[in-house]
């Protein structure tokens, strides 16, 4: 049998995709996070008034798909505004039924769902929470409009946004594993990802030189994007109030010229010591267990790179020892103008505009077959028509074998076990396995969709097994032809639009950095901007790159340009290093890499996308 690699040469992409899964440990924090998010369904049903715990569970469930790995402060943004978002919807869509006469209507219904998701679909193109907003609120605009329950529509709101803050609770006070014995507020979350950034830092030093090296870095700065989210959640204050909170940002702050000593010894190749890799592990030993660092190696001094670890690593020590009195500023430096400018772009519009084709399109085969759960239909081409779940042919064939499955699951529950309390059980099971089965589209599919069919019985509808596979593979088909459709303008946009970013935030790293000034606070935040910029675009390829040839064909080239600029910013890095360490202007080989790097940048943006 060959392995998962070799199978994935022989398949064509957007084949290959829809069989490839992520791993790592199980989270079971989240997993006995996702079983408890259960009870206030459990309450309700003990108090025989099950159909009150659908809108909490569904909450609850919708929070859960969000509810990924990360800092408790962040958290509250990644679940808590899409919670926000969707019981707003669901008023809303409670509203719009009875404004209609029981929200049946061929015309009013799919012209308010795709005008909302005209909207929501741009807004969606901002970032992954602004995308988890704008998924929820269509969704429960949907539901609310379509699913037949007896409460009023602000009860089905309140109850929808409980579910989804009883999730949210268990998240800010549960402790998690390791946690323990560390404060009322453990930071542990935040530790966690500080401490990432250092070994990532080990782990790029060790790669020095090696086939490696390029993954090593990707690492760092996939470290780095993930400690600068867990420290940038919200707080009642605008400063850290608390001196381990300081501590905690200076100690990101220290890690800061240590990623680009590294990145640096990692573009001029070489040999290093071993013993090189230690300064930054017992680094992160001291994150972890929020104390001293201790001593560290000896220093090697041999080259610039060499001598701006050492001293990187000096500085980290003394920042390691010292309190922070220092509070640390607002991390996120994007305006409001600047979200609104990427709502309106090109990408931003091209995705609203499939977003609200696919609402109106469904709702209209929806309201035409007069089927009683209707609002599945067009519920699902929400979910469906979201790149942030990969590759369109991919999400559509794990979406069908997913309902497949999860029908027949609950089918053969159906009939094995009555009542409501076996079904709560189920939502408790389905809780718990939603945060492992989101690794994979079609498994989280199959979870949702024993989960959602024990929620329809629950609000008092026959069940429906058959009628959920055959609504799904309508969204399917729905999302499918839309997605195809030869809209004005040119394709990729969303491509383009990435590396439009990552250009833009290249050069300005550039120009400061031969600027020769000596902020190193601003040149470590438009190093930071650059290589994020990069992995968004990076991220976006690859999901191009893996539709169907029609689309993929429209993002041809992209990796080169991608590849341009990082072969630019690592040599601007190295530069950076150089023009610290040496008192004069910068060497001729860098200088004329650079010149080169920039050149071969500008050549490969000049060519148009297709």
């Amino acid at each position: 049998m060959p392995t998962p690699s070799l199978l994935a040469t022989r398949l064509p992409p957007w084949l290959a995709h829809a069989l490839r899964a992520q791993r790592g440990p199980v989270p079971w924090n989240a997993v006995l996070r996702g079983a408890l998010a259960a009870v206030p369904l459990l309450v309700a049903v003990l108090a025989e008034r099950p159909s009150a715990g659908v809108p909490a569970a569904l909450g609850a469930m919708l929070a859960g798909i969000n509810d990924r790995p990360g800092s408790r402060r962040s958290s509250v943004a990644r679940l808590g505004l899409p919670a926000v978002a969707g019981s707003a919807g669901l008023l809303l869509g409670t509203a719009l039924a009875a404004a209609v006469g029981g929200g049946r209507s061929l015309v009013v219904l799919p012209l308010v769902f795709g005008l909302l998701g005209l909207v929501a679909g741009a807004v969606s193109s901002t970032g992954p929470v602004a995308s988890a907003c704008g998924t929820q609120v269509l969704v429960a605009v949907v539901i609310g409009a379509g699913m037949p329950l007896p409460e009023p529509g602000p009860v089905r709101a309140l109850l929808f946004l409980a579910g989804a803050g009883w999730l949210l609770l268990l998240r800010l006070v549960l402790p998690s594993p390791g946690g323990l014995g560390r404060g009322p507020y453990r930071l542990d979350g935040e530790r966690e990802a500080v401490a990432a950034v250092y070994e990532a830092v080990a782990g790029l030093l060790r790669a020095v030189g090696g086939p490696g090296a390029r993954a090593g870095r990707a690492a760092l700065s996939a470290a780095l994007d993930q400690a600068q989210d867990a420290l940038a959640g919200p707080r009642l204050r605008r400063y850290a109030s608390s001196a381990a909170e300081r501590r905690l940002h200076a100690r990101y702050a220290a890690a800061f010229p240590l990623a680009e000593a590294a990145t640096a010894l990692a573009w001029a190749g070489g040999t290093l010591p071993d013993r090189i890799v230690e300064g930054p592990l017992r680094l992160a030993a001291a994150v972890r267990a929020d104390g001293p660092c201790g001593p560290l190696a000896a220093p090697a001094r041999t080259d610039a790179g060499l001598r701006a670890l050492d001293d990187a690593l000096l500085r980290a020590a003394a920042a390691f020892d010292r309190p922070a009195d220092t509070p640390p500023g607002r991390t996120d430096a994007r305006s409001y103008v600047s979200v609104l400018r990427r709502v309106w772009s090109a990408a931003g519009r091209e995705y609203g505009l499939r977003v609200a084709l696919c609402c109106a399109t469904s709702t209209v085969v929806a309201q035409w077959l007069h089927h009683d759960h209707w609002y599945w239909l067009p519920a699902t081409t929400v979910f469906l028509v979201k790149p942030d779940l990969g590759p369109l042919a991919s999400r559509v064939m794990c979406r069908a074998v997913g309902t497949a499955v999860g029908a027949a699951v609950f089918g053969a529950l159906a009939l094995l076990a009555s009542g409501h309390l076996p079904l709560v059980a189920a939502v408790a099971l389905c809780g718990a396995l939603l945060p492992v089965a989101t690794r994979h589209f079609a498994v989280q599919t199959a979870v949702v969709t024993v989960l959602v069919l024990s929620l329809v019985v629950l609000g008092g509808e026959p069940p429906a097994s058959w009628g959920r596979l055959i609504e799904s593979l309508l969204a399917c088909a729905t999302v499918l032809l839309v997605g195809h459709l030869p809209l004005p303008g040119r394709r990729g946009h969303a491509v383009r639009a990435a590396l439009d970013t990552a250009v833009g935030a290249a050069h300005r790293y550039v120009g400061h950095v031969l600027d020769a000034r000596e902020d190193h606070t601003g040149r470590a935040a438009l190093r930071r901007d650059a290589y994020r910029s990069l992995a968004a675009a990076r991220t976006a390829i690859d999901v191009s790159a893996a539709e169907l040839p029609p689309v993929a064909r429209h993002s041809a080239g992209s990796e080169s340009v991608a590849g341009a600029v990082e072969r630019l910013i690592d040599t601007t890095t190295a530069c950076a290093v150089q023009l610290d360490h040496r008192a004069a202007e910068l060497p001729s080989p860098h200088a004329e890499l650079l010149a080169t790097h920039l050149s071969e940048l500008d050549r490969a943006w000049a060519v148009p996308a297709r």
